[in-house]
């Protein structure tokens, strides 16, 4: 059987079953801290504000939920975001040598591991803590980042072109929108109608699905060499390590002063961007959990499935936007301004409308991402896309568990004051990339004529089958 160069369905199926259970877990996780710290069942209603009108007791109540539920979100990062940045950097890396699939796969093993830990937790009635070693060891076999990057790195080897490198990097964040919306929606009355324990059983089905189209059907891009193959260099291969570190080594040096600036610079954007949106995203629900909005599990994954919209129409936007010519750096402008707006409207959202329509200006807050990964690859020559997908997955990965560590600690701090504090602190911070944005616009970005080709002969002759550690 001839397998399929499409990784859009494993994208796709990935982002139906992690949505699934997404907004679940901070609503599983303040449920049972709720029940451990008043002693009391934790108030269901079809109502739209469970708790406007119950007293300060009650207040008190859900302050001191709300700040453990933060802590245990922070000690979550805490002990998994190390692991997770290894293996991500040395498997996006090793996909140059050993393949795409690798950087796939493992990441999907480690999310369905957490999944029926959580399955486990939930249907057990189990310490809630045991999930926090359950993340740690799924982290053991990558996370989010590896995933995108093997995906983006899988796309990057089949397009040529840039345009189409572009509009199909954001198709892949489309993907992850549009049935990342579905699994919302429909999260909220799976919840009410079933419990915990079927979503999760589900998601986790899925994620098996998706295990087998990997492994049996996915085609993989990076031709490998033969294990009976005779190797005529009896020179010892380098390992996996090496590898990742010669490849960012050769990728930032490889090139003009100009262009590395500005490889630099766009780097710089990449992080500080996704440390300011990841940061406020994070804290959504259990900020719509908390006073004076206090969602039901039905308007929260309603919640949900409109903020997931933004990867549909920011790709709509990217595509709008580059077929129309409009240049790059102004779709990345318009993406950073989208977020600042929506993160200063939601500091101030007291009532279950505005917080719908405070998403709506937030609805191209995704489009710097595609862009900017597709800038950087067009400055890399394509024997080094696997060393930038995988520093790019590492930036990632950084950002976005430093991001939801420092957020949530803060959010633990201010939530007795002022819970919209931190979505403040998310619009402040996006004039970081802001800056950099406009230093890149000096220098300018044409630079991709100037790039340094590597020996292509002196990579193939590499053994793809190195070790992964030497």
């Amino acid at each position: 059987m001839k397998g399929l160069f499409l990784v859009e369905p494993v994208v796709a199926l990935y982002a139906f079953s992690s949505f699934l259970i997404y907004p679940l877990v901070q609503q599983y996780v303040y449920r049972r801290l709720w029940q451990e710290l008043t002693n009391t069942t934790y108030p269901v209603s079809d109502n739209t504000s469970r708790c406007a009108t119950n007293g300060s007791n009650h207040s008190s109540y859900h302050e001191e939920v709300q700040r453990q539920a933060s802590l245990f979100s922070l000690y979550t990062e805490l002990f998994s975001t190390i692991p997770s940045l290894v293996v991500t950097l040395m498997l996006v890396a090793y996909s140059d040598r050993g393949g795409r699939k690798i950087t796939i796969i493992m990441p999907l093993i480690g999310t369905l591991i957490y999944t029926l830990a959580f399955l486990t937790v939930s249907y057990f009635e189990l310490n809630i803590y045991l999930l926090i070693g359950s993340s740690l060891l799924s982290s053991l076999f990558g996370g989010l980042g590896t995933f995108l990057g093997g995906c983006f790195a899988y796309i990057a080897d089949l397009c040529e072109d840039g345009r189409q490198k572009t509009l199909r990097m954001a198709g892949l964040d489309m993907m992850i929108g549009l049935l990342a919306g579905v699994a919302s929606i429909s999260t909220g009355y799976f919840l009410r109608a079933a419990g915990f324990n079927w979503p999760f059983l589900t998601s986790a089905l899925c994620q098996c699905l998706i295990l087998l189209y990997a492994i049996f059907i996915l085609e993989e891009t990076v031709k490998k060499t033969p294990a009976d193959a005779i190797i005529l260099d009896d020179a010892p291969q380098p390992s996996a390590l090496n590898q990742m570190t010669s490849g960012v080594y050769r990728m930032l040096t490889g090139a003009s002063r100009r262009c590395k600036t500005v490889l630099v610079l766009l780097m710089l954007i990449f992080a500080s961007f996704s440390f300011a949106y990841v940061g406020g995203i994070t804290l959504m629900t259990l900020y719509e959990l908390n006073e004076p909005l206090c969602w039901t599990e039905i308007l929260i994954g309603y919640g949900s499935a409109l903020s997931t919209t933004v990867f549909l129409i920011s790709f709509v936007g990217v595509f709008g936007f580059t077929y129309c010519g409009v240049p790059q750096l102004l779709i990345v402008l318009i993406g950073i301004l989208s977020v600042a707006s929506g993160m200063v409207l939601v500091a101030f959202a007291k009532t279950t409308l505005l917080m719908f329509i405070v998403r709506v200006p937030m609805l191209l807050s995704i489009m710097p991402f595609p862009v900017l990964r597709s800038m950087m690859s067009k400055i890399i020559s394509k024997s080094e896309q696997g060393a930038l997908f995988a520093f790019l997955s590492f930036l990632d990965s950084l950002t976005s568990n430093v991001s939801a560590a420092v957020f949530n600690s803060v959010y633990a701090a201010t939530v007795a004051w002022y819970p919209g504090f931190i979505f403040l602190l998310s619009a402040g911070l996006c004039v970081i990339p802001l800056f950099f944005l406009g230093v890149v616009g000096v220098i300018g970005v044409d630079v991709a004529e100037e790039v340094k080709k590597p020996e292509e002969d002196a990579v193939e002759d590499q053994n793809d089958n190195s070790p992964l550690i030497s």
